[in-house]
C-alpha cells in the first residue's frame, strides 16, 4: 500500500470513528431528553399539596426547610452597614396587597391575641416604643440585592410591651395586609430575632406607599417575599399560617 493510500484509509477509519461517536452521543442525548420529559410529566401528574405544588417538589422543599430550621441561629446577626452605604433609590419587590386604596386615617394594626381578644393599635402606639435603625443587604428571590436603611421597633420589644410574651411559645406568627391579598407565615425564632422590626421609616422618612406605608415587616434573615408591606393583621398559631408564595411553589422558610 502506497503512502497516499495508507493516509486515505486512516482518514476513513478516523471519520468512521467520529461518525460512530456522533451517533452514540445523539442517541444518548435523545434518551436523556426523553427520560427528563417523562420524569417531568410524572411530577406534573402528581397530586398537589400546600397550595399549587406537586407532592415530590413540596417534599423536597420541606426537607430543605427542616435543614434550615435546624441550622437557624437566633444569635447570628445579618451584617449591618453604615447609613452612608444605603442606596437612595430603593427597589420595590412587589405590590401584592398594595393595590387596594388605603384609608390612612382609619388604618390600625389588629393584633389577634386569641378568640375575642384583639388589640387595635395606631401608629402613635407603635412609634412610642424604642426605635431601631437597621442598614442591611436586602435580598430578593428575583436575584437582586441592595443595602437599604430602615427604622422601626424591634418585634420582640413590641411583643413584650403589649403583653404578647405568652404567644412567643407558639411556633408561628401570621401577617396579612388590610385587604388580605398578601399574607405570610413566619417561624417564631425568626420573629424574635433581634433584627426583625416593625418598620415605619425608610431612609429617615415615613415609608412610601409602594414600600408598605404606614407599617411593614423588615426581617433580614429572610428573602424579600417575607417582608410583608402594609401590615393589617398579626396573629399567632402552632400551625403554619397561610403564605402567599409558599402556595405558589416557593420555600415556606425562605431564609438565606
Amino acid at each position: 500500500m502506497t503512502k497516499p493510500e495508507a493516509e486515505l484509509e486512516t482518514s476513513y477509519v478516523k471519520n468512521g470513528s467520529i461518525t460512530k461517536r456522533t451517533i452514540i452521543a445523539f442517541v444518548v442525548f435523545v434518551a436523556l431528553g426523553a427520560g427528563a420529559w417523562i420524569a417531568y410529566q410524572s411530577i406534573l401528574s402528581q397530586p398537589k399539596i400546600a397550595g399549587n405544588t406537586q407532592t415530590p417538589l413540596r417534599k423536597v422543599l420541606q426537607f430543605n426547610e427542616a435543614i434550615s430550621v435546624a441550622g437557624f441561629d437566633s444569635n447570628k446577626l445579618a451584617k449591618e452597614y453604615p447609613i452612608s452605604a444605603a442606596v437612595k433609590k430603593v427597589r420595590v419587590n412587589g405590590i401584592d396587597g398594595l393595590r387596594s386604596p388605603l384609608d390612612t386615617a382609619a388604618w390600625q394594626l389588629n393584633v389577634v391575641k386569641g378568640t375575642g381578644d384583639t388589640l387595635h393599635l395606631t401608629m402613635d402606639d407603635i412609634r412610642k416604643l424604642p426605635k431601631k435603625d437597621l442598614v442591611f443587604d436586602f435580598k430578593c428571590i428575583e436575584g437582586w440585592n441592595q443595602v437599604t436603611h430602615w427604622a422601626g421597633v424591634p418585634l420582640k420589644t413590641f411583643m413584650e410591651h403589649y403583653g404578647l410574651t405568652s404567644l412567643k411559645q407558639l411556633k408561628y406568627m401570621g401577617l396579612s395586609t388590610p385587604d388580605n391579598k398578601y399574607y405570610v407565615g413566619i417561624d417564631m425564632p425568626s420573629v424574635l430575632h433581634p433584627q426583625t422590626i416593625l418598620c415605619y421609616e425608610m431612609n429617615g422618612k415615613p415609608l412610601p406607599l409602594n414600600q408598605g406605608y404606614p407599617l411593614r415587616l423588615i426581617i433580614p434573615v429572610k428573602y424579600g417575599i417575607k417582608h410583608l408591606k402594609r401590615i393589617g393583621t398579626m396573629y399567632f398559631s402552632n400551625e403554619k399560617p397561610p403564605d402567599f408564595w409558599a402556595e405558589r411553589g416557593y420555600d415556606y422558610f425562605a431564609g438565606h
